[in-house]
């Protein structure tokens, strides 16, 4: 009897070990998905703000060419 307790017991560290394992995996793989999607979200988000960076430079261009050419 006492030999199957023993038995019963390492069988069941394992199993829980292997258990927490596959949970570490599982929430690591969330981790980098999540990582993942906030690299890309932050590239749009850049390639955003430098596209309206250069059309605000080229609208404040055309206004002070017309500017220049309304003052001659």
């Amino acid at each position: 009897m006492l030999a199957l307790l023993k038995v019963a017991g390492r069988l069941g560290g394992i199993i829980t070990l292997l258990l927490l394992l596959v949970t570490l995996i599982r929430q690591l793989i969330s981790l980098v998905g999540f990582l993942l999607a906030a690299i890309k979200i932050g590239i749009v988000i850049f390639f955003v703000g430098i596209f309206l960076m250069i059309a605000l430079s080229i609208f404040r261009d055309r206004a002070r060419k017309r500017r220049e050419a309304e003052e001659i």
